[in-house]
């Protein structure tokens, strides 16, 4: 009967429904007919087609979520995942309040569809120069040239930001710009204003939370809607920490086999992730291509960048090239020298990671441990006027990596089938696993130790978290045993004074065969009383400072059985590599070459820097040296091989150290494109801008004149900026914060300078300093000795004194 059929009371959904029926007759007529066009009205057609199909999955939607709950959209747009956090917060009270929640980045979501959104909440952060995330800003782009009617629409804005981020007192408007500018454009289009745009501050004590609180608080009020009990509950995924994300993984397992095995698309989730750094391998995206690939709707270009653990930096000429021929089969096609004395390969696609970990395997490298919360690549000094002392200390660096190594058989199961070729982590049975050193949590941080030989500090010992000083006997020819040192650390957050870069302090000297026990002790002390609630302070250098050294001492003496005699005295005089031919050992030879901040490429001047160092590894008998400066020694040369080798080099122009003596000593971290952290230009700009400071050099005279000079594309200190003589720490696109003050061995932090600062800037305030430098210098005297000298900036030794002017 008539009065029995189903009838829709609502005159909206009645429309809604037949809007998109007859959306979808259209593109069934679109699917089914094969139009004659030409290539570019094919693709418009195509476009067409993609935007029915959208607004059709929207109406759907739409009409879904009326007959479940009022609705409510969540957009973010977000560089470093806190207005992405933000924004989950909002939609997870959201649920429990019974609305029907979508939460997604701006950039997935049709600007034109907002008309037929009743309340919609928008979080962005701020980066650089006030401009919106990357992954917003074709939403923006959008916004900000739509002419729609917002008349039905409710919307909220919450903005990240930092109001000292540019200190000019004209720069003040960049501070939270995003959020204000979309905020402003929402009302302009007619949209009501729920409550005013909130600010979060990370000057803030709790930073960015402060305000959210403040803006959470207004917003709910503002919706009048009360929490639903059982509301949202099932919707909500269960809260996870780094912490227990270790526990559950099963001895780092988690679903790592399955998401790599995963072929529908080129990532894995958030836990995987963090997972897989223990496995050695990080996933990146290629940020040079992230908006254009995001406009058109396909996912980030991701990829993985995989390094290897490679103790004291030596590699044989059969691993060279079974990393070069690894870097053009699965990555792209070039390979990263590291500033911890290891390979990198970028650009590897997952469905490449596992035949690219094998490969690693069978050229008997592995590179479990070379990421993650555990006991990192231990380095070694390579420097070649010590080549008779090298041998004892990559041994040592091999000894303490082989013994702090997880003892999982995760890894072996993950990546080779349980078929060991190379390393040696323990294989327990099939069922149980167990990590007798670290525990099921590992842990709180990494664990990173380096081993130097006095008067070199090639490595930068005090910059690690456990660093072991040689100590030579009265003929500087046998290590008679080592000072300690902990709390090295070059990691921080920009304005976040909680946070500091330190250098490591001495515990006491220990014989040569303790160092080993020292290396485990120290570790464990770290395992159990590391902070694990706060990332950001969970390093050893913080646990160092919480507790003090005597306490340290102690506890590492307990479980030691046997007590640390006194410092013995040391000195260092350089960190740099030795470039050029040196004599080492009787008959052989070591030649170190400038690899410009450790990228080795074809390089599309025409310098096939890998094409050739690949030649010299299959006529090479001796041995490769990777250097913390990103540097490579051809190590072991025999005599009579010299001039072999050193025409292979001059014809491919590898023999070439023409460069300032701050070229030479000049070091960059990967940064852009692939580093998910950069906020600005690190590899690919620092040699342009030494072209610029050569100039000034070389007017100052001081072109032979060592300046330790590095750049990071972030705070988070990769090249180790913080005890260079200058430095530059990526701020934003193009912005840097300049800092002054190292030593030149290495041993003392520098300070901050200038903050915020562009290319124009860095050129007129290094240039006087430079002059008065070459003019008013003492004999010997190092630029970081005379900027503190001469008054220009403060001498900073202790961590917790970094943020003080």
């Amino acid at each position: 009967p008539d009065s029995a059929r189903f009838q829709l009371d609502s005159e909206r959904l009645r429309r809604s429904l037949e809007d998109f029926l007859q959306r979808e007759n259209v593109l069934a007529a679109i699917g089914h007919s094969e139009p004659k066009l030409s290539g570019i009205r094919a693709s418009v057609e195509e476009k067409i087609g993609e935007r029915l199909a959208r607004k059709a999955r929207g109406d759907v939607d739409t009409l879904l979520g009326g007959l479940g709950g009022p609705p409510l959209l969540v957009l973010f747009a977000s560089d470093n995942g806190n207005a992405e956090e933000t924004a989950r917060r909002v939609a997870r009270q959201g649920r429990r309040r019974g609305l029907d929640v979508r939460c997604m980045g701006m950039d997935e979501f049709d600007v034109e569809e907002l008309p037929f959104e009743k309340t919609v909440v928008v979080s962005v952060s701020t980066a650089g120069q006030g401009e919106i995330p990357t992954n917003g800003r074709e939403f923006l782009k959008a916004l900000q040239a739509a002419s729609i009617n917002l008349n039905a629409t409710q919307f909220a804005v919450f903005g990240l930001g930092d109001s000292h981020y540019w200190p000019r007192a004209e720069d003040a408007i960049f501070y939270n710009k995003p959020a204000r500018d979309i905020d402003r454009k929402l009302s302009e289009l007619g949209g009501a204003r729920l409550v005013d745009v909130g600010l979060g501050d990370d000057q803030d004590a709790d930073g960015w939370e402060t305000g959210f609180a403040d803006f959470e608080q207004r917003l709910w009020a503002a919706l009048n809607i009360d929490v639903v009990a059982g509301a949202g509950v099932e919707e909500e995924a269960p809260g996870r920490t780094d912490e227990e994300n270790k526990v559950i993984s099963n001895f780092l397992r988690g679903s790592i086999s399955q998401a790599i095995a995963d072929t529908s698309c080129g990532y894995v989730d958030e836990w995987d992730g963090k997972l897989l750094k223990f496995h050695g391998t990080y996933m990146q995206d290629d940020r040079d291509l992230r908006a254009e690939r995001m406009s058109r709707g396909e996912e980030k270009a991701f990829s993985f960048m995989i390094r290897v653990r490679l103790p004291g930096g030596v590699a044989t000429p059969a691993q060279w090239l079974a990393m070069d021929k690894l870097a053009d089969e699965y990555g792209n096609q070039t390979m990263k020298i590291t500033t911890r004395q290891t390979f990198q390969l970028h650009g590897v696609l997952k469905r490449n990671l596992r035949e690219t970990m094998r490969g690693i395997n069978r050229g008997l490298m592995d590179t479990i441990a070379a990421c993650g919360d555990v006991n990192r690549n231990v380095v070694a000094s390579a420097n070649p006027l010590q080549a008779h002392l090298q041998p004892e200390v990559v041994q040592l660096a091999t000894d303490i990596s082989r013994h702090l190594l997880p003892s999982t058989s995760a890894y072996h199961e993950i990546w080779l089938d349980d078929k060991m070729v190379a390393g040696s982590a323990e294989q327990t049975s099939p069922v149980a696993d167990y990590e007798p050193l670290y525990g099921p949590a590992y842990l709180p941080r990494k664990y990173k130790i380096a081993i130097a030989i006095p008067p070199e500090n090639d490595v930068d010992v005090v910059a690690y978290d456990l660093g072991f000083i040689a100590i030579l006997d009265a003929e500087q020819q046998n290590i008679l045993g080592y000072n300690v040192m902990i709390g090295g650390g070059m990691g921080m957050t920009h304005n976040n004074r909680k946070t500091y870069p330190r250098l490591a302090t001495c515990l006491g000297y220990v014989p040569k065969d303790k160092a080993i026990a020292v290396s485990e002790k120290v570790m464990l002390v770290q395992r159990d009383h590391g902070d694990r609630t706060n990332r950001k302070h969970a390093r050893l250098k913080y646990t160092v400072d919480d507790y003090g050294m005597d306490w340290w001492r102690q506890q590492v003496e307990a479980r030691l059985g046997f007590a640390f005699e006194a410092e013995r005295p040391y000195k260092f005089t350089h960190n740099g590599d030795r470039y050029g031919w040196v004599k080492s050992t009787p008959g052989l030879n070591n030649f170190t070459m400038f690899v410009q901040n450790g990228r080795v490429a074809n390089f599309p001047d025409g310098k096939p820097v890998k094409s050739a160092l690949a030649e010299l590894a299959r006529v090479h008998t001796g041995n490769f040296r990777l250097t913390c400066n990103a540097h490579l020694i051809v190590a072991d040369v025999k005599d009579e091989d010299v001039p072999k080798i050193s025409a292979l080099l001059a014809r491919h122009g590898l023999d070439n150290l023409d460069y300032s003596a701050l070229r030479l000593h000049s070091m960059a971290c990967a940064a852009l494109p692939t580093c998910g952290l950069a906020m600005a230009e690190s590899e690919r700009y620092l040699p342009s801008l030494i072209d610029l400071l050569d100039k000034i050099i070389d007017e100052a005279g001081l072109r032979q004149n060592a300046i330790v000079i590095r750049m990071t594309g972030c705070p988070n200190g990769c090249a180790r900026p913080y005890n260079a003589e200058i430095a530059f720490v990526g701020k934003a696109p193009g912005a840097y914060n300049l800092y002054l003050g190292g030593s030149h061995s290495g041993e003392r932090l520098n300070k901050i300078y200038r903050e915020t600062v562009t290319e124009e800037q860095i050129l007129e305030v290094l240039a006087p300093i430079i002059k008065q430098y070459a003019v008013e210098r003492m004999e010997d005297e190092h630029f970081g000795d005379f900027v503190i000298r001469a008054g220009i900036i403060k001498e900073t030794r202790a961590g917790k004194d970094f943020h003080e002017v």
